[in-house]
């Protein structure tokens, strides 16, 4: 990855005066960040933003006037411009800030709790490199179109009980499997998904997911069976999820344990059981994403005999993960984010 021109021009859109002071100040602790302009509304951060070209915009979702997915919804397509969703973690939080992700949003995090002071320099630091990380999102083919396009649906292979298709995301990771998951047939192989998010946000996005697949969607619970036409999505939170094999069956098992990669559950944890328990039989891709996640497990997927395939750097928000993977050799194929789900069902009819 390129180095980021710092410092990284921030603006910063909330209409709440408090939550833009303490964004603020936290922010100008840290001499790679420039706060540019603050916005208490949409209408003035369009303004802003045309006239102050920010690298990086924080983004409140519940405003008056105009909310902020209508609002990147709106801008998008126009000015593609890396933003950060800055939302309570309520349930209609976590709602709006998903349809953000979707929209085009690289990244959501937790508004400061203005109880919990001790907190501050804390989320403060965390903001700030998130932030750093976003300046880093290639946006760009948000331009002059819509967030999501309709893909060709892919070869109807007939019922597989024994095959199984992972994938692992972060960064830009909900847009691209909401762009992706409608394309697999309702029979196509059990999937499993790491998705880098939040508690609470995988039983909202499972949900979503589930309207918009021919596929059933849910987030996964420990002891599920995989079967074909099955999508299973690791809950956030504080357990990583595996796959298991109980006689002839695949299961989904949740497990205890500390971060990997900085990430639970981690995308490692389940290609490395993937590769010991499906081998052969499995086909993983690792999707957009910062960091490192996934890289190894996707090799050792490939080295079980598996079918592995990385998103291309033109097509990814941001390109860490499926980079690694690739320089690690785990990668067979690294095509554009439209070409993975037939490239995943056609490695299963080869065989």
């Amino acid at each position: 990855m390129s180095k980021i021109k710092t410092p990284i021009r921030v603006l910063i859109v909330d209409d709440s005066a408090l939550v833009r002071r303490i964004l603020a100040e936290g922010m100008r602790t840290d001499p790679d960040l420039q706060v540019v302009g603050e916005a208490s509304n949409p209408y003035m951060a369009r303004d802003m933003m045309v006239e102050l070209k920010p690298d990086v915009i924080t983004l409140d979702v519940e405003m008056p006037r105009m909310d902020g997915v209508t609002f990147l919804k709106r801008f998008m397509p126009i000015m593609p411009i890396p933003t950060i969703i800055i939302s309570s973690l309520t349930q209609k939080g976590a709602m709006i800030s998903l349809e953000a992700l979707e929209s085009g949003a690289v990244d959501v995090m937790a508004k400061p709790v203005m109880g919990i002071m001790d907190d501050l320099p804390k989320m403060r630091d965390m903001i700030n490199q998130r932030i750093k990380i976003a300046a880093s999102a290639n946006v760009e083919h948000f331009k002059n179109s819509t967030v999501r396009k309709d893909i060709d649906t892919v070869t109807n292979l007939g019922e597989t009980t024994d095959k199984v298709i992972a994938l692992g995301s972060s960064t830009g990771g909900v847009e691209a499997l909401v762009r992706i998951l409608p394309a697999f047939p309702a029979n196509a192989p059990g999937m499993v998904i790491v998705q880098h998010m939040p508690k609470g946000f995988t039983t909202s996005f499972s949900e979503r997911l589930n309207t918009l697949c021919k596929m059933q969607v849910k987030e996964a619970e420990h002891g599920d069976r995989i079967l074909p036409g099955h999508i299973f999505l690791a809950p956030g939170g504080h357990r990583h999820t595996i796959i298991e094999r109980s006689g002839g069956q695949y299961k989904i098992a949740l497990i205890e344990g500390e971060p990997v990669n900085y990430s639970r559950p981690s995308v490692d944890v389940l290609f490395k059981s993937v590769a010991n328990i499906v081998g052969v039989n499995a086909a993983a891709a690792v999707l957009t994403g910062m960091g490192k996640d996934g890289a190894q497990g996707l090799l050792e997927i490939r080295q079980a005999g598996g079918f592995t395939v990385v998103q291309d750097q033109a097509s990814c928000v941001v390109f860490g993960m499926p980079q690694v993977a690739h320089q690690l050799g785990g990668a067979k194929h690294m095509v554009p984010l439209e070409q993975i789900p037939a490239l995943l069902m056609t490695a299963f009819k080869r065989k």
